[in-house]
């Protein structure tokens, strides 16, 4: 795709907008939006996620509009991913309700802000190194299969960082939060709240999924243009999607195991197309490889589509089916 520096900086301009007014909103009314206000702006991010894609479509051709489905739909499921983080980090720090969207729109902020660093150094990479898509293949194929074996996530799972210990045990704090500030000034002494511990928190799990999701895409797109505006939609709304699906998400018990499948196919797909471009001298003698087979677009949207419907079914299910066996059993006895 030839993308010019206007459309590059109207995108820009128009993603900052959208941002800045969400800041806008949430710091003038911290709280809890209702379920009507959140499904409407997460349909609102969808439906302009959709247009995009159709604009993209027919400005640049079907490829190019396929290209950007399959990498917002697995952008947004591990997006869904990172809310469930999140929610368990809202539960660890006791964040008061009102005070969640805040937490949520910065960390939302961060992870666009890290996925921007690395989509621009991963294009550079990409650009002058083929032979890097063996080493994201290899990477997303080991982290598919630890989230295989991790399976269902479990707040017992979160454990916190280096950083963040560091920061209990350095930094002076008090023991309640004041609004959203991260610090306070009282009886002279400036202290940190547990604001400050959770937004850091927040910021170093956004770097984690930025490891993942950015060599996920890039075996999808190598257009740097269509990785950025996936990943920005995919990020716009995850705020009001946490308030709408927050009890679904507990529901959504195989969803480690549908990125695991994900994550695996996007990585086998970039070994292969290394393999159609390999310069690694120690493999065909730095040709080519004949006869590896091409993964289009339309089979990596179809798989990724179809995986996350199956995922999302096969949770509601089990899920269903626990919740009345257990109320069987409730009445029973």
């Amino acid at each position: 795709m030839d993308i010019s520096r206007t459309t590059w900086l109207v995108t820009m301009t128009v993603l900052l907008a959208v941002i800045a007014a969400d800041l806008f909103v949430v710091g003038r009314n911290p709280r809890e939006p209702s379920m009507r206000e959140a499904t409407a702006w997460v349909l609102l991010y969808v439906s302009l996620a959709i247009v995009f894609g159709i604009g993209v479509g027919l400005a640049a051709g079907a490829q190019y509009a396929g290209e950007f489905f399959a990498g917002w739909l697995t952008e947004y499921s591990l997006s869904i991913d990172n809310l469930f983080v999140f929610v368990i980090i809202m539960s660890r720090f006791a964040v008061p309700r009102q005070y969640q969207q805040t937490v949520l729109l910065v960390g939302i902020v961060l992870a666009l802000i890290f996925r921007g660093l690395f989509i621009a150094a991963g294009a550079a990479v990409i650009s002058s190194f083929s032979w890097i898509f063996y080493l994201f293949g290899v990477f997303l194929v080991w982290t598919a299969i630890g989230l295989a074996r991790h399976g269902e996530d479990d707040e017992g799972d979160y454990k916190e960082n280096a950083l963040i210990r560091t920061a209990r045990r350095v930094v002076p704090s008090t023991r309640e939060y004041h609004g959203v500030k991260l610090v306070v000034r009282i009886d002279g002494k400036r202290l940190a709240t547990p604001m400050l511990v959770v937004m850091i928190a927040i910021g170093t799990t956004d770097v984690l999924f930025a490891l993942d999701s950015i060599p996920a895409i890039f075996g999808l797109t190598q257009e740097p243009y269509l990785v950025f505006t996936a990943n920005a939609f995919a990020l716009m709304g995850l705020r009001q999607l946490y308030f709408l699906i927050g009890g679904l998400l507990k529901r959504l018990i195989y969803l480690s195991y549908g990125l695991a499948f994900i994550l695996g196919f996007i990585g086998i797909k970039l070994i292969l197309e290394a393999l159609h471009t390999n310069e690694l001298p120690f493999i065909n003698g730095g040709e080519p490889v004949p006869g590896v087979p091409e993964i289009p677009i339309w089979l990596s949207l179809a798989v990724i589509f179809g995986t996350i419907a199956v995922t999302a079914v096969a949770s509601l299910v089990k899920t269903g089916r626990d919740n009345a066996a257990q109320r069987k059993d409730q009445s029973t006895t």
